[in-house]
């Protein structure tokens, strides 16, 4: 990339850095409620009998749902701290294909984006 690109002011990162904190808080909070409900199935599971016996395709479903949002929810984060990371490294907003700044219209309602959306099109067109 070249020493001329612009950049998000510090005004502006910190505004990007307290949507990607209240985004990553409520994930946090989604993360904790899928592994709470899947330590309930399995407590129900240890401890009913005959929830053992009748576990049925729909107890199945039910687990199998709540481990990918759970999975889910743990990459989502992920991709939160990686854009955290992004801020204090001094790249974030930058797209990472056309070296152009990201528009705050796009990092507002997706903090965690690395392409902006014309290189997110062009990049879904070749796919």
């Amino acid at each position: 990339m070249a020493d001329d690109i612009k950049k998000y002011s510090t005004e502006e990162l910190a505004e990007f850095a307290a949507i990607i904190q209240k985004k990553m808080n409520g994930a946090k909070d989604e993360l904790k409620y899928y592994s709470d409900a899947i330590d309930k199935l399995k407590e129900k599971a240890e401890n009913d009998s005959s929830f053992n016996d009748m576990e049925d395709g729909s107890s199945h479903v039910e687990k199998e749902y709540l481990i990918q949002n759970l999975e889910r929810q743990r990459k989502y984060i992920a991709n939160l701290e990686k854009a955290m990371l992004r801020i204090e490294n001094g790249t974030y907003g930058i797209c990472r294909e056309t070296g152009n700044l990201i528009s705050k219209e796009r990092l507002r309602v997706v903090p965690h984006a690395t392409l902006s959306i014309d290189a997110k099109l062009n990049r879904d067109k070749r796919a």
